[in-house]
């Protein structure tokens, strides 16, 4: 069975720090993502990483939140630093394993950002 269970979010002020966890099982997968929806837009992309370490982020996000994965532990994490109020979303971790057309979808984790 394939599981994308994201935790860690919440509410932090502006200029905080939150530690997103994405714990993905059910596939091998080479590729996670994670993503985010503020209220009235669009999905966004935030921060992607290969198996192989390389990594790619948003230019919104780029200095600030960095992207990492815990292999014995099969998690990846989302480390957000100096947090602003346009970073308010859901946040989703996705996971892609080879051969698979689409991304794995976690639930989601709300991150709250007050000014």
């Amino acid at each position: 069975q394939v599981q994308v269970v994201e935790s860690g979010g919440g509410l932090v002020q502006a200029g905080g720090s939150l530690r997103l966890s994405c714990a993905a099982s059910g596939r091998t997968f080479s590729v996670y993502a994670w993503f985010r929806q503020a209220p009235g837009k669009e999905r966004e992309f935030v921060a992607l990483l290969r198996s192989g370490g390389s990594t790619h982020y948003a230019d919104s996000v780029k200095g600030r939140f960095t992207i990492s994965r815990d292999t014995a532990k099969n998690t990846v994490y989302l480390q957000m630093n100096s947090l602003k109020p346009e970073d308010t979303a859901v946040y989703y971790c996705a996971a892609n394993a080879p051969g698979i057309g689409t991304y794995d979808w976690g639930q989601g984790t709300q991150v709250t950002v007050s000014s």
